[in-house]
């Protein structure tokens, strides 16, 4: 089968991170780059507990896009093994089944949870996180039965889902109603981690909400905040006129577009009714400011901007995949007694008053009409393709680009 697969050497990732600065395209179709569309066998299942799935659409994620412009810290790099098939963004049909794969039959449509924890690894006891439900913080994500890897598509032995087949545990596997699509169904990963997030970090009904950034996760988040009933006030900020339209569609209740000049400071503190305040040098700071802020990009100024419109007191969610960071000043986190929270994709969370996967609630939203992702879905390539379809994932403005799926 085809699959486009990552494969570490360190020879290639030292010329491809350096010249790639200089032409970006190298990152992609440089000879010494990282990234290749290969012939490669379908995986096989580690034991009968696990099925095979046939990808209909695999999402482009924009962690991929770190991942494949060499942006993501070496810390993370034992949980992943190589070379693995990209793609954790799944929806298909299961092709096969294991003898011991409980309840689960070939043709059914599924999404599948990604993350790689004890109860995948075949590893018992359970570590306490997962004890406790959160699977996503598990301790064993180098252990067990199975390679290194943090999710499906960073781990050589599960598959991903730019390919057309992956291998998934029983406990990973996601049903999905007849009447969510295949559309939605791509969507529900990216829209579960915000869904976590603000399940794991909720406002008052009277709150004032910042949603940094409009990306999928943005937008996910200001949709997740409505399929939830939140009564808060949103604010976007957002980059495009795009991203605003989608905003006010999911159920933002003001935008502000970012500029290079600082206009935009003043603009988000008269919504917020605080007041600039300038000193002797340095960037200008907010007296007041959003009760309650979602960082969904993840450099620099996204950060900044989170610590200067947070109010005293204020949450800060971190989502965007910050790592090197350099200069930032933390003097508001102390100042204001900010309290900041990360947040890494998802896991089981409370909804009704029972505790369930992100991304089973996710699906019941969907089922239950409280909110469509489709809007999101904006681009579908073939594998073969993957350099037109990476090329749209990266310049959103060009091509009012939001998720850019495979179909493999």
């Amino acid at each position: 089968m085809k699959a486009i697969q990552f494969d570490l050497h360190l020879p290639k990732y030292a010329f491809t991170k350096a010249a790639g600065k200089l032409n970006p395209s190298l990152y992609v179709k440089g000879p010494f780059n990282c990234l290749e569309l290969r012939d490669i066998e379908k995986p096989q299942l580690p034991t009968e507990e696990w099925v095979e799935v046939n990808v209909t659409y695999g999402g482009i994620c924009g962690s991929d896009l770190n991942l494949i412009t060499l942006k993501d810290s070496p810390a993370t790099s034992p949980y992943v093994s190589f070379p693995f098939t990209i793609g954790h963004e799944i929806v298909g049909k299961i092709s096969y089944v294991g003898t011991e794969a409980a309840g689960i039959e070939v043709g059914e449509r599924v999404v599948i949870d990604p993350v790689l924890a004890c109860e995948a690894r075949g590893i018992t006891p359970f570590c306490k996180e997962c004890e406790k439900g959160n699977y996503n913080l598990c301790q064993h994500m180098n252990a067990g039965i199975l390679s290194p890897g943090l999710l499906t598509g960073t781990c050589k032995d599960t598959g991903g889902s730019w390919s057309s087949h992956l291998v998934a545990h029983q406990s990973q596997v996601i049903k999905l109603p007849e009447h969510v699509s295949d559309e939605n169904g791509v969507l529900i990963e990216p829209f579960s981690c915000a869904l976590h997030t603000v399940m794991q970090n909720p406002p008052e009904p009277d709150d004032t909400v910042l949603v940094i950034g409009a990306g999928v996760i943005g937008i996910s988040v200001v949709a997740a905040l409505r399929a939830l009933e939140y009564t808060c006030n949103i604010v976007a900020l957002v980059k495009y006129d795009f991203q605003a339209e989608l905003a006010r569609h999911f159920g933002a209740d003001d935008i502000i577009f970012l500029s290079k000049d600082k206009d935009y400071i003043s603009t988000a503190a008269n919504t917020f009714q605080a007041d600039v305040l300038k000193p002797v040098i340095g960037e200008p700071i907010v007296h007041g400011g959003a009760d309650v802020i979602y960082e969904c990009v993840g450099n620099k100024k996204s950060l900044d901007d989170a610590l200067r419109f947070a109010k005293r007191g204020g949450k800060v969610s971190l989502l965007g995949l910050a790592n090197f960071v350099d200069n930032m000043d933390l003097t508001m986190v102390w100042l204001n007694e900010l309290d900041i929270k990360g947040s890494f994709a998802y896991g089981t969370d409370t909804y009704k008053g029972e505790k369930k996967r992100t991304l089973q609630i996710a699906v019941e939203l969907i089922a239950a009409g409280k909110v469509d992702l489709a809007p999101l879905l904006t681009h579908t390539f073939a594998l073969e393709n993957y350099h037109e379809a990476l090329d749209a994932a990266a310049n959103k403005s060009n091509k009012n680009t939001m998720k850019v799926v495979f179909a493999p």
